[in-house]
């Protein structure tokens, strides 16, 4: 049986760097004109539903804006979405990963 990877997140991802894990959260906030201070988003605190609060129309709208920002496809169909969208910092890591610009 497969381990589930929001459970077992990968060991050799490094952690996400500070300034692109503070752009981000400001373009999240500006993006859903979210009434929170980017600098009060905790990097750790889970995107969807709990923690920042956002629904599946906020993600896509997230995933969009990234994209474009940063030169890469984020997919609806993606295997990996549950645990990239999971946290800030876990966003910020794969942007760090997958970025062209």
């Amino acid at each position: 049986m497969m381990a589930d990877p929001i459970d077992n997140p990968p060991a050799a991802r490094p952690p996400a760097d500070e300034a692109l894990v503070r752009e981000i959260a400001e373009q999240v906030v500006s993006a859903l004109n979210l009434e929170v201070s980017p600098g009060d988003i905790d990097p750790r605190a889970p995107l969807y539903r709990e923690g920042l609060g956002l629904d599946s129309i906020d993600i896509l709208e997230v995933a969009l804006v990234v994209s474009k920002r940063y030169g890469f496809k984020l997919r609806d169909d993606d295997q990996e979405n549950l645990r990239i969208f999971r946290s800030l910092e876990s966003l910020a890591a794969t942007v760090a990963e997958r970025r062209t610009k």
